[in-house]
């Protein structure tokens, strides 16, 4: 009997090539796991199971963790505002750690030899999957056929071919990585640093020159309802922002950051309803929450993220992160209002209950109601003393 490998399968050209390596140079028994985050359609998936038995698979499976990865991730990076290096709110890499975990469930519920995963070797994912795989299943060996054989694009093409197997891969000269939390977008322009991804290599195109207004309103810092709706789930109002946002062409950028491996790495995105929420979110947090909240979780959530990136979720001090973000959240609920604009999201206001702008102790920059001009001219010169003496010891 041959022995069984189960693939992270995302319907990609790396991962189509791992089925027909496996399978012809490996002579291992290929079963292909699909984990759907949340991006993908019916159609979409039941095209990707099609496309997996195509290229010869003993069994394909389609998951469905959308609820698991908002519950366990979305969720904190919400609570934490968190964008990588300020700009790239952690769309691939918040992802691959939910889709890792569930292939890896699968393998040793299957009993199976191997674990494979499609990433390169230059890449943050092969660190990623290999991280989750050994941590969930450090008894099953892992493969990565891109990675151990430095195999190029054409290469690939052209062995797909050899086996009886090709597809749109020559025609699109991007590489695009689709996510409930952002698509990510990779070309021959993100391989320098000067050059900037053309209008084409996005998914979302300006429909509407128009402004829009949306009122998102949180409840202990979730999203809760959208214009007044609510919906099912928070995962509903990312989706309905994703549609809205892509329209404006809204949550666009260019991150460049250090990878796991030390090595920079420069990548474009496309993150509608994240940047929709998170900016509304920190927002509604700036009126609900102390400086010294704020504060805390700014470093705190700046960690969290880079922890993230590096794969790194299933190490316990990520769970005591998550809890104080929790903890912080109890009274950031309230409305946001937000005008989108193409290629521009203005945060106009909010309304919130526990909104500290509107206690009785003052108006910022008008009028004082529980101090003395006395009282103010005292703790200036207190707070001042620990200066004069340094400027005149």
């Amino acid at each position: 009997m041959k022995e069984k490998a189960v693939l992270a399968f995302s319907g990609g050209l790396d991962t189509s090539y791992c089925i027909k390596y496996l399978t012809y140079e490996k002579n291992l028994e290929v079963h292909s796991v699909f984990a759907n985050t949340g991006s993908f359609s019916e159609q979409d998936v039941a095209e990707l199971k099609e496309q997996a038995e195509q290229l010869g698979v003993a069994s394909h499976t389609n998951l469905d963790i959308t609820e698991d990865y908002y519950n366990n991730a979305i969720r904190y990076l919400i609570y934490g505002n968190v964008l990588r290096n300020h700009t790239y709110p952690l769309s691939v890499s918040s992802e691959r750690a939910f889709q890792a975990k569930a292939v890896a469930e699968c393998a040793k519920k299957w009993g199976a030899h191997y674990l494979a995963h499609g990433s390169t070797g230059a890449g943050n994912d092969q660190v990623r999957f290999d991280l989750i795989f050994q941590t969930i299943a450090p008894d099953i060996q892992i493969i990565a056929p891109i990675r151990d054989q430095k195999v190029s694009r054409e290469e690939e093409i052209q062995y797909l071919k050899k086996h009886g197997y090709s597809s749109h891969w020559e025609q699109n000269p991007y590489s695009i990585n689709k996510g409930l939390w952002g698509t990510s977008i990779g070309g021959k322009e993100t391989l320098t640093s000067n050059q900037p991804l053309p209008e084409e290599a996005y998914p979302g195109k300006v429909k509407h020159n128009e402004d829009t207004q949306l009122t998102l309103e949180f409840k202990n810092g979730e999203p809760h309802k959208l214009n007044g709706e609510e919906y099912e789930s928070p995962v509903d109002i990312i989706q309905e922002l994703n549609k809205i946002g892509s329209e404006y062409a809204v949550g666009r950028g260019i991150h460049v950051g250090d990878t796991i491996l030390g090595i920079k790495g420069r990548v474009g995105f496309e993150a509608p309803a994240p940047m929709i929420i998170i900016n509304a979110h920190q927002t509604l947090e700036k009126h609900t929450l102390t400086k010294w909240q704020l504060y805390w979780k700014d470093q705190l959530a700046e960690w969290y993220g880079m922890l993230f990136h590096e794969g790194q979720y299933t190490a316990p001090v990520m769970r005591n992160i998550e809890t104080f973000l929790a903890d912080t959240q109890k009274r950031v609920t309230g409305k946001v209002f937000i005008r989108l604009k193409p290629n521009a999201i203005d945060i106009e206001g909010i309304e919130a209950d526990h909104d500290l702008m509107r206690s009785d102790f003052a108006d910022y920059g008008e009028m004082n109601q529980a101090w003395s001009g006395e009282d103010v001219k005292g703790f200036t010169k207190i707070l001042s003393n620990y200066i004069k003496i340094n400027n005149f010891a």
